[in-house]
């Protein structure tokens, strides 16, 4: 699959430019990351009417970086912002919905037999940052063409937005998939991040762009000495099933790249159809067109329906 946006919608095997977008610059903090080998550039564009400022970074002429050094706190600052209580404790809801909604990723899990294993997918938690962060950074790797000297600032840009995305819980999640060989030695095999309402959204989402009030898929990534062993497939499977239990919605869109014939099989074999496909206008901005794709699950007993006059039992 490959990645898109920071909404970014990763691939599974296949490479896909990147469009990182980044909450309050203020709140930066570190960590690894990667990419291919063709120059790009890197561009910071802070707004003061907005919290989400796009950072962008594409395939381009001569390296250059436009960052100000005024938007990098050390590590040992942390941010005071009002995303902190979220990220000490990012499934507290802010309200008896947001409560529930909470208790259902607190409690999610999909587990099924993999080949040479098992895989074992729940909502990703504060120890697991840094392991996600490089896997998501590595799949940037594979996905762009920059040096590898290049690799931990990508990694910082991405630690940050993995950050800023757990400030938005229960409307959007990161979950991690772990598999288990038959030896049962454990590691992560995968990772893929949902976007379940408006509230979860990303402020600058990738083109086609989707409908904001509907749950989107974006982000996939699997370990490369890992693949070839279905765990897109069951990645992609656990996500819709938590949809099912978060949202009223049964409409589920997701971004492919047209090259991206793996990953497009996929979700055309899961149910997914195409709706919509970048213009080759796309192309003049360094990107590789898209598909913007659906799929309408079926009628289930779900969150809003459990609402009146009973608590929801989410599926362990």
């Amino acid at each position: 699959m490959a990645i898109t946006t920071l909404s970014f919608s990763p691939p599974l095997d296949s490479p896909q430019p990147l469009f990182l977008k980044t909450h309050n610059p203020s709140s930066l903090t570190n960590n690894n990351s990667s990419i291919n080998t063709k120059p790009f550039s890197v561009s910071y564009t802070p707004t003061s009417s907005s919290p989400v400022h796009p950072l962008r970074l594409h395939k381009s002429h001569p390296l250059h970086f436009t960052i100000p050094s005024s938007s990098f706190h050390s590590s040992s600052s942390p941010p005071t912002s009002s995303s902190d209580t979220h990220l000490n404790n990012p499934l507290a809801g802010g309200g008896f919905l947001d409560a529930e909604k909470s208790e259902i990723l607190t409690k999610f899990s999909y587990t099924d037999k993999i080949n040479g294993g098992s895989l074992m997918v729940r909502v990703m938690g504060e120890e697991e940052v840094d392991i996600t962060v490089q896997l998501l950074a590595e799949s940037f790797a594979e996905s762009m063409s920059v040096p590898s000297r290049f690799v931990t600032f990508l990694g910082f840009l991405v630690k940050q937005y993995v950050r800023e995305r757990r400030a938005v819980l229960p409307h959007a999640a990161t979950l991690v998939g772990f598999f288990k060989r038959e030896d049962g030695k454990a590691e992560l095999g995968g990772t893929v991040e949902i976007s379940f309402d408006k509230q979860g959204a990303n402020a600058s989402p990738p083109t086609p762009i989707s409908p904001v009030d509907c749950p989107y898929i974006c982000n996939m990534a699997v370990k490369k000495q890992l693949r070839r062993r279905s765990i897109g497939w069951h990645l992609l499977q656990a996500s819709e099933q938590l949809i099912s239990q978060m949202t009223i919605s049964r409409d589920i869109y997701l971004h492919c790249r047209m090259i991206d014939t793996v990953p497009l099989n996929m979700y055309k074999k899961a149910g997914y159809r195409v709706i919509k496909t970048d213009s080759l206008f796309t192309l003049l901005t360094f990107q590789r067109r898209k598909h913007l794709m659906c799929k309408k699950l079926p009628e289930r007993h779900n969150l809003h329906s459990d609402m009146v006059g009973a608590h929801a039992e989410p599926a362990s």
